[in-house]
């Protein structure tokens, strides 16, 4: 499914999606080529926090993310291994809400209730999560240039 339309046909067609993760940002919950996902399509509800999304960023790009805050006419966004958050991420935007992921050939869903404490842990320490992460970045970075000087 290479195509832009072929997720957003796929998903109009049958209801739901199941496909492997690429990326690094859902981590730990997803790793990449290792792990599936199932989204179904999202219909008129609004999504809620802690939903993980697959939504469409412009202009032709498919992510899979997690609802971080619901506002009155859009949502914010972020990847649960991310520190940038998005913002302006509409319903229009939004193509399905997952409901499920397999690891190891076992399949989780979402009402499941390791699923649920793992969501509530990751949604109630997204500010000290990024806080950290930043640091480790700019550590790395600094690390960097010393070893291998300016570039």
């Amino acid at each position: 499914m290479s195509d832009i339309t072929n997720y957003e046909e796929y998903l109009q067609n049958n209801g739901s999606l199941t496909y492997t993760n690429v990326g690094t940002s859902m981590m730990p919950l997803l790793k990449q080529h290792r792990d599936l996902f199932t989204v179904r399509k999202k219909g008129k509800e609004r999504c809620k926090a802690g939903d993980v999304v697959l939504y469409r960023r412009p202009p032709n790009k498919y992510v899979l993310h997690r609802v971080i805050s619901v506002r009155r006419n859009d949502y914010v966004i972020l990847g649960d291994n991310c520190v940038r958050k998005e913002y302006g991420i509409t319903d229009a935007d939004i193509l399905g809400v997952m409901t499920g992921y397999v690891r190891k050939g076992r399949s989780h869903s979402v009402k499941d209730r390791s699923y649920r404490m793992y969501t509530s842990y990751i949604m109630h320490t997204v500010a000290v999560r990024v806080f950290f992460k930043k640091i480790k970045i700019r550590i790395k970075a600094l690390l960097k240039r010393m070893i291998y000087g300016k570039k």
